[in-house]
């Protein structure tokens, strides 16, 4: 039996959009779901226990990439796994490093064997492979690993992205056979294909004949207008197994997680709560405030009136300007709760409006109220 297994609960009547939970080693997840991120074994400035205790994440991810560089997986692997070394007792998910790999842009090279590239911290040069990814992601013991594939940079030409689809798909036949821990770990496939919608149904059809437990979406939410994400999402979701998560890679912002539940995608990921509450922005039910803007200096209201976090009960938007301001370590923590709480809790209501069969009446509502446009 697969370490992960996905169990669908309802499907809104009014759009199709899921509402499941996922079965891991480490623990159940309700999904839809937002991921925090935490890039280097911690999801910054947070301790694991608020991150249970006050945002009741249940799944995190950690970046393969930046802990192969450091400490090393095999010093992970000595301390017990990752979920030992960093004190979480919930599920974890790994990816591949493929997308900060090709991040990397002249620094790495790409042949069929794998990608080598030079380390951003010190220019020291490395070589991942499927075989070699799969090894670092086995040290590390997430729950859910991603197969090695690349991220196609947009825009790039048909020709390009159909010869990079077809060695993400030869690569993802290494990694399962590479794949060591099947009965604890589960292995998701990445489905890529740029914005050709040919290449997407290519890419799906080879992946889903390997019968990975879980899929992804990748290459997409790289740069693109909102109007060609949401084409090859809608495209791509609902072709994707029913009896398996369906995750959609690098999205955290309200509007594009909402979309992704319109779609049928069960898992979302980013590290843009924490990003921008470190530059001094929050998340509210009420649209974007950003705290570091001089409107807010004799602000003495909380930060956002219809949220209970911890931030919210207890601080005003002028006491968080003025830590923002005096680059004081509280207001980046504090933030960074109050990004994820809130997250959190979004998606929770989305999953309450699907089992209502109302998420459509939803999503224009919540755009109307943040001041998105449809």
């Amino acid at each position: 039996m697969s370490a992960i297994t996905y169990e669908l609960l309802h499907e809104c009547k009014q759009t199709g959009a899921r509402r499941g939970v996922i079965h891991t080693p480490h623990g159940d997840i309700q999904t839809p779901v937002f991921m925090p991120v935490g890039t280097q074994a911690t999801v910054k400035s947070m301790t694991p226990d608020e991150l249970k205790d006050i945002i009741d994440a249940k799944i995190i991810l950690s970046n393969t990439y930046h802990l192969y560089l450091r400490p090393g997986s095999k010093l992970v692997k000595e301390a017990g796994g990752l979920h030992k070394f960093m004190n979480w007792d919930r599920a974890i998910l790994t990816d591949s490093g493929g997308f900060q790999v090709f991040s990397l842009g002249d620094l790495r090279t790409i042949s069929e064997e794998g990608v080598e590239f030079k380390s951003h911290l010190d220019g020291s040069k490395h070589f991942f492979s499927p075989e070699s990814v799969m090894e670092t992601e086995n040290d590390l013991g997430a729950d859910i690993i991603m197969a090695f594939d690349e991220c196609v940079e947009y825009p790039a030409t048909y020709e390009y992205t159909k010869q990079s689809m077809e060695r993400t798909t030869r690569w993802a036949k290494r990694c399962k056979e590479a794949h060591k821990n099947t009965d604890k770990q589960g292995l998701f496939g990445i489905i890529q294909g740029g914005f050709y919608k040919d290449l997407r149904d290519k890419s799906l059809e080879d992946l889903v004949a390997l019968d990975f437990p879980g899929y992804a979406i990748g290459g997409i939410s790289v740069g693109e207008p909102k109007e060609e994400f949401l084409e090859i999402l809608k495209y791509t979701a609902p072709k994707m197994p029913k009896d398996k998560p369906r995750y959609l890679m690098g999205v955290g912002t309200p509007d594009y997680l909402i979309e992704a539940a319109l779609a049928g995608i069960d898992m979302c990921d980013c590290v843009l709560p924490t990003r921008i509450a470190r530059n001094g922005t929050a998340m509210t039910w009420n649209g974007k405030v950003v705290v570091r803007n001089a409107t807010y200096e004799k602000d003495f209201t909380p930060l956002d009136p219809e949220c209970d976090c911890y931030t919210c009960k207890n601080y005003t938007r002028a006491y968080l300007r003025h830590l923002v301001k005096t680059k004081e370590i509280l207001g980046d923590r504090l933030l960074s709760l109050h990004n994820l709480y809130f997250l959190s809790k979004l998606m929770e209501r989305v999953r309450l409006e699907i089992e209502n069969d109302n998420l459509l009446n939803f999503k224009n509502e919540f755009y109307k109220k943040y001041g998105y446009t449809n």
